[in-house]
């Protein structure tokens, strides 16, 4: 039986805990080839034995997001093994510490921007070639609600997923009349993660949803149809 993403190849972002990995199993269980990227090589192994155990393929590529040229030469391998890339899954996210504005550490706030919304404008930047070469290229952002709705003490990494969700958006109406290139920004809302439990350390993990529901969500919205620009929260 054909799955709906099969001969497609995906790349997720953050892909070795968490909703990245979550996201990955799920699109390599629809039939895509994924390529998993994070900084740890560990988790990364983890996510992709639990892939093939499944029957599914990926190919792990551990490297530091927050490095330009390593995002680079990512994209020549992949581009020398492959001729296309069809979705783009844009998870892997920093913190930071969680302060009044005024309070905000300058050097932390570059190190947070460079990852949540450097990395992805030099992911786009690299894959663009490819992205362009798929029939029906997707890709997918992970929010958070306080990059649009404003929330006291959060200022540093929400105004760094509104600046994500802009980008994104913004490459998408950029390719709306170029092909079948479609934008979507999740937002995964209240799940058990530990970036989640670095936030609200006092909070029962045990209440909240599995990243395997968001990762599924994820997985769902892009073997179906939703217009460039779409926005999702992922409910439970």
């Amino acid at each position: 039986m054909t799955k709906p993403l099969q001969d497609q190849i995906a790349l997720v972002t953050g892909a070795s805990r968490g909703i990245g990995a979550a996201t990955a199993k799920a699109l390599a269980a629809a039939g895509a080839h994924v390529l998993l990227v994070a900084r740890t090589t560990g988790g990364l192994e983890e996510t992709e034995e639990a892939i093939h155990a499944a029957g599914g393929t990926s190919t792990i590529a551990p490297l530091d997001l927050t490095d330009g040229t390593s995002i680079g030469r990512l994209a020549d391998a992949v581009a020398g093994r492959w001729e296309k890339l069809d979705l783009l899954v844009i998870n892997a996210a920093m913190l930071g510490t969680v302060s009044p504005v005024p309070a905000i550490d300058p050097k932390e706030y570059a190190r947070l921007l460079t990852l949540n919304v450097g990395a992805p404008q030099a992911l786009i930047a690299a894959f663009d070639p490819l992205l362009r070469r798929s029939a029906r290229a997707r890709i997918v952002a992970v929010t958070s609600s306080v990059g649009a709705e404003p929330r006291p003490f959060w200022g540093a990494y929400g105004s760094s997923k509104a600046a994500l969700e802009n980008l994104v958006t913004a490459y998408g109406e950029e390719m709306r009349s170029l092909g079948d290139l479609r934008v979507a920004i999740v937002d995964p809302g209240a799940t058990a993660t530990a970036m989640r439990a670095k936030a609200f350390p006092g909070e029962d993990a045990a209440t909240l949803k599995s990243p395997d529901v968001v990762g599924q969500a994820i997985t769902d919205l892009v073997t179906g149809d939703f217009e460039s620009g779409h926005r999702m929260r992922v409910a439970g």
